[in-house]
């Protein structure tokens, strides 16, 4: 009976071995007659030396568009407090920065007014007449259609003020208005109101006037306790010395709670402060700020002991405090 085959037929047939002549084959053992199995391909292939070098090209390239890539779009660096120290230091050797007097008087100038006096001259007349006889004048007075309200004027006083609220309300020295017919203030950007005055605080010789006509952009200016205010602080005195104006004068805080007498004896005013910035006739009723531009106080008189009533060296301010009270505003 015949065997069935192990095997497909498909696979080719092993080549016969050659037999020597003259002998005779050697049966076939049961396992050489097994076909031997087919080597199994291997995973990798050996590359030739062209396509290695072309892989090698191609790593080259990939490697050399990362670095442009790299090159082309840095990362931020962060900054360190070295490099904004650096700049500012190079800001501050490039560029001229304002002082800090500069600053604050940019910071008040908007509020300080020019605040002028006048009498009529017909008082004048009449007052002088009866001091001379102790009576009325027998002059004939001036009509008022023969002549303007303002050619029968004669300027009293010039003087400075400070707007604290952005109604048209101004403190100034009583002294600047006190006797006058007519008051007029003149705002920083030109324009000229009449004024009048609606409170007083003698004793601290302070004044509030209320402006007939205000600049639409009025700024009022900004009021800071004196309670941490001392000696050797820088400030600023802003007003209209002799008329001249405005003017700023820079110096510190002298002194605190000072008493001042009048030269004539008839008031004493306490509780000042004493200051050396520069103040003469004109000063009176502006504002002394601080580096911040705040006002600390109202610049009020001058110690000069001769006759010549001009500055010395030591000038005196009404804290704010009080001067705002006189305008009827809460205490800080």
């Amino acid at each position: 009976m015949r065997r069935p085959a192990l095997y497909s037929s498909s696979r080719p047939a092993r080549p016969a071995t050659a037999v020597p002549a003259g002998s005779e084959a050697a049966p076939a053992s049961p396992a050489e007659s097994l076909p031997t199995p087919a080597a199994k391909p291997s995973r990798w292939r050996r590359l030739r030396p062209s396509q290695t070098a072309m892989m090698w090209s191609a790593i080259v390239l990939l490697a050399i568009a990362l670095m442009a890539s790299v090159g082309l779009n840095p990362r931020q660096r962060r900054l360190t407090q070295e490099d904004i120290n650096a700049a500012v230091l190079k800001t501050m050797e490039t560029q001229v920065l304002p002082s800090e007097y500069a600053r604050a008087y940019d910071n008040i100038r908007p509020s300080v007014v020019r605040v002028v006096s006048y009498v009529k001259k017909s008082r004048l007349r009449d007052e002088k007449d009866a001091k001379a006889a102790s009576s009325k004048s027998k002059s004939k007075p001036v009509a008022a259609s023969e002549s303007k309200p303002e050619d029968d004027e004669v300027e009293a006083g010039v003087g400075t003020g400070v707007v604290i609220i952005d109604k048209g309300i101004i403190l100034t020295n009583l002294h600047v208005v006190s006797g006058a017919d007519r008051i007029k203030v003149i705002f920083s950007d030109g324009l000229e109101s009449p004024a009048t005055v609606t409170g007083a605080q003698p004793e601290n010789d302070l004044a509030v006037l209320q402006a007939s006509k205000i600049p639409d952009d009025l700024i009022a200016a900004t009021m800071r306790s004196t309670s941490d205010l001392a000696p050797g602080d820088k400030v600023l005195a802003v007003g209209f010395p002799f008329g001249i104006g405005p003017s700023a004068s820079g110096g510190i805080v002298s002194g605190l709670g000072r008493v001042f007498k009048s030269p004539e004896g008839k008031q004493e005013m306490k509780n000042l402060i004493q200051f050396d910035a520069a103040a003469n006739p004109g000063n009176s009723g502006g504002p002394l700020v601080t580096m911040d531009g705040e006002v600390v106080g109202i610049v009020t008189a001058i110690l000069n002991p001769t006759p010549a009533r001009t500055f010395l060296g030591i000038g005196f301010a009404v804290p704010i405090e009080n001067a705002a009270s006189a305008a009827g505003l809460p205490p800080f």
